[in-house]
């Protein structure tokens, strides 16, 4: 279990200019990851060192998007000002946190730019909807190298994630696992917030700076 991404949700009008903006304060360059058909959304990738990555992602304007969990969950958010909106636990068998949940999973597919195909299966952004603390839970199932973590040179690094919430609730939500470092080198720092959920991203930009976005 380890962190796969952290989502950043606006608007699809202000997609192109919030990835500029996110682009050129962490040095870093962002990849077209194409449209999520059955959620209604698209997204923008930047490849993180050590095999994760930031999205940013904006609903279309596509019925999906009013039905499909994730898609509510990302219009609600660029609703409520835009900003951090979940971050993503992947696991190498979700069955397993199927069984302790207690229902199934979503299968989800993104077809890049390049043609490209991803598939996955994801669980919990119904969760995220009620408490934006907890993260929601993914298995890849398209080949690794078709990660977004591998799109392209991982020039920035996460070296910090700031959430608010209540500790004991979320690492039951996710089995028990040792919150304190998700991936490697990267914190969790508890901090107090009206609004659950992750407040800020600490990273390393390419220049070595250290850079936090809330």
């Amino acid at each position: 279990m380890r962190l796969d991404h952290v989502s950043y949700a606006v608007s699809h009008a202000e997609l192109v200019d919030t990835v500029q903006r996110l682009g050129a304060l962490l040095g870093g360059a962002f990849f077209d990851g194409g449209r999520h058909p059955s959620f209604g959304t698209s997204n923008f990738v930047l490849p993180l060192a050590g095999g994760t990555y930031v999205e940013v992602v904006a609903a279309l304007d596509h019925p999906a998007a009013e039905k499909a969990p994730f898609g509510r969950a990302v219009r609600a958010r660029a609703e409520a000002g835009g900003g951090w909106m979940s971050w993503v636990v992947s696991v190498d068998d979700i069955s397993v946190v199927e069984q302790r949940l207690g229902r199934t999973a979503v299968e989800g597919h993104r077809v890049r730019p390049d043609g490209e195909t991803l598939t996955w299966k994801q669980i919990g952004i119904n969760d995220v909807l009620r408490d934006a603390s907890l993260p929601y839970f993914t298995q890849w199932t398209c080949s690794p190298e078709l990660h977004p973590a591998r799109l392209g040179p991982a020039d920035v690094s996460a070296v910090a994630c700031e959430i608010a919430g209540d500790r004991a609730q979320i690492r039951e939500w996710i089995g028990g696992a040792d919150l304190m470092t998700p991936i490697a080198e990267t914190d969790i720092e508890w901090v107090d917030s009206d609004h659950p959920g992750i407040v800020a991203v600490h990273f390393h930009n390419s220049a070595g700076e250290r850079i936090r976005i809330d």
